[in-house]
C-alpha cells in the first residue's frame, strides 16, 4: 500500500484533510525518572494518579552482568498510571535502566528524558496509513503495532530533537473496579503493522471468556490515602482532581524546525508566538485549546533555572477547578514540593499556572483552564490576558474561559 505526501488529500472520517490522519489531543506523556522510588510517590500519592499496571523491566535483562548492573538501578518498575478511566495517561520508567536494556527499539536523544508523547487519533486506519504517509515523508518509524498493557495501537516516530512521538487508537479502559486487563488476554498485543480489519474488543473479551479466563484477575492498585479533604462535594484524598494531561512544553535546539515538524507532519495549527529576552518561543495546538505543544530554545534553560540536563519544559495537569489550582499548591508544599516561579508571559493561552518540581527535578505545570481558539482561529492580544505572578492572584476570578474546552464527566474520585 502506497501513501503519497505531497499535493494530495486524504478521506478522513468523511473530511478531507491534507494527511491520512488527525490528532485529537495528547492522550498520554511520560517521564523517565531517576529517582524512581520518590517520583512513583510524587505522582501517585501527591498528585494523585492510580497505578493501573506496572512491569518489572529488570526481567528483560539477558547476561548476568546487566542483571548485576541493573540491580543497582533501584525501583526497574515501568508504571502505567491514570487520572480517569484511560488505562494510562501518564507513564514512569527508570532512565538508566530504559537505557541499558535499549531492549524496545528507542533512541533517546541527549536530554530527552520524555519517553513518549502520545497524541490519539479517531480510527484504527489512521494510525495504519499514518504510519505509512510519515514513512513516506523520510521520519524515521521507532515501532509499530499494539501494546500491552494499555491495548493502544501506535506508531512510534520522533520529532527534529529526537522527542518520542506516538499516534495512537483505543485505550484499554478501567472501569469502577478498577482492574485492568487480565495477562492471559495480552496476547493480542504485537510489533507490526496491523492488517484491516481488527476484531474489536468485545470480540476480544468473548474470546477470553470462552478460554476460561478470568476477567478480575488483573491488576488494581488503587490509592489508599485518606479521603478527608472536601473538593466541592466530594470527598477525595488531595484538595484537587487532575482532570486532563498536556500540554507538553519542550525546549529545542531549533524553534522553527520543531514547528515546522508539529505543524507539517502532525497538522497542528500555530496559535501564537512570542518573544522573550529575545528568544522566540512557539505555541501550537491540535484542537481548539490555545496549545497542545509548546515550544522554547534551549538557550532559556539555563535562564529560567530549570533542570540543566533535560529538554523538558514542563509536564502540564489540567485540575477541575481555580480553587483546587490554589489549594494544591498548599496541598503540595507541606509535602515538600518545591515550586518555581516562571514569568507568566510565557505560558500564553493559560492565565493561572504554578509549576512544581517532581523529585526528579522535572517541572510539572498545574493549570485550570486553557484558552479556547474560536472559528476565526486568533488568540486573545496579550493586553487581555492577566499576566500576574502568583503572590497576586485573586481569591475568585471572572468567568473568561475558565469552563471552555473538554469538560470532566466522569466522577472527581
Amino acid at each position: 500500500m502506497s501513501i503519497a505526501t505531497e499535493s494530495a488529500t486524504f478521506d478522513v472520517g468523511g473530511v478531507r484533510l491534507d494527511r491520512p490522519f488527525k490528532v485529537r489531543r495528547l492522550g498520554h506523556l511520560g517521564l523517565n525518572c531517576i529517582k524512581m522510588e520518590e517520583c512513583v510517590a510524587f505522582y501517585r500519592d501527591a498528585l494523585g494518579f492510580r497505578v493501573s499496571d506496572r512491569l518489572d523491566l529488570s526481567k528483560r535483562a539477558k547476561d548476568p552482568d546487566e542483571i548485576a548492573e541493573i540491580a543497582t538501578y533501584g525501583d526497574p518498575g515501568g508504571y502505567f498510571m491514570r487520572h480517569g478511566t484511560d488505562h494510562h495517561s501518564f507513564v514512569l520508567f527508570n532512565k538508566r535502566v530504559r537505557e541499558r536494556l535499549n531492549t524496545i527499539s528507542r533512541r533517546f536523544a541527549p536530554g530527552v528524558t520524555v519517553n513518549q508523547i502520545s497524541w490519539q487519533v479517531g480510527a484504527l486506519e489512521e494510525v495504519v496509513n499514518g504510519n505509512l504517509w510519515l514513512q513516506g515523508a523520510g521520519l524515521e518509524i521507532q515501532r509499530t503495532g499494539r501494546d500491552m498493557p494499555g491495548s493502544n495501537w501506535h506508531t512510534y516516530f520522533y520529532d527534529a530533537d529526537g522527542h518520542t512521538n506516538e499516534l495512537y487508537f483505543g485505550m484499554e479502559q478501567i472501569g469502577w473496579d478498577g482492574h485492568s486487563k487480565p495477562l492471559e488476554m495480552h496476547d493480542r498485543g504485537f510489533h507490526h503493522r496491523p492488517d484491516l480489519p481488527q476484531q474489536g474488543e468485545e470480540d476480544e473479551v468473548r474470546d477470553a471468556l470462552a478460554r476460561g479466563v478470568d476477567l478480575l484477575s488483573g491488576s488494581a492498585l488503587r490509592d489508599e490515602q485518606p479521603r478527608t479533604y472536601d473538593v466541592e462535594g466530594m470527598l477525595l484524598a488531595r484538595p484537587f482532581k487532575i482532570i486532563k494531561v498536556g500540554p507538553i512544553s519542550l525546549f529545542v535546539n531549533d524553534v522553527a524546525a520543531a514547528s515546522a515538524f508539529y505543524a507539517d507532519r502532525l497538522g497542528f495549527t500555530p496559535t501564537e508566538e512570542i518573544v522573550w529576552q529575545g528568544e522566540r518561543c512557539a505555541f501550537l495546538r491540535a484542537n481548539t485549546e490555545h496549545h497542545s505543544v509548546a515550544l522554547y530554545p534551549i538557550a532559556l534553560r539555563e535562564r529560567l533555572g530549570l533542570r540543566a540536563d533535560s529538554t523538558t519544559f514542563a509536564v502540564g495537569f489540567q485540575v477541575g477547578t481555580y480553587r483546587q489550582l490554589r489549594a494544591a499548591r498548599a496541598f503540595l508544599e507541606a509535602r515538600g514540593t518545591r515550586f518555581v516561579e516562571l514569568p507568566p508571559e510565557l505560558h500564553p493561552g493559560i492565565d493561572y499556572a504554578l509549576h512544581g518540581l517532581d523529585p526528579d527535578g522535572h517541572t510539572v505545570q498545574l493549570y485550570f483552564a486553557m484558552e479556547q481558539i474560536g472559528w476565526d482561529g486568533r488568540p486573545r492580544p496579550s493586553s487581555a490576558r492577566p499576566n500576574l505572578p502568583y503572590a497576586a492572584w485573586p481569591e475568585t476570578i471572572s468567568a473568561g474561559d475558565a469552563y471552555g474546552g473538554e469538560t470532566l464527566l466522569g466522577p472527581l474520585g
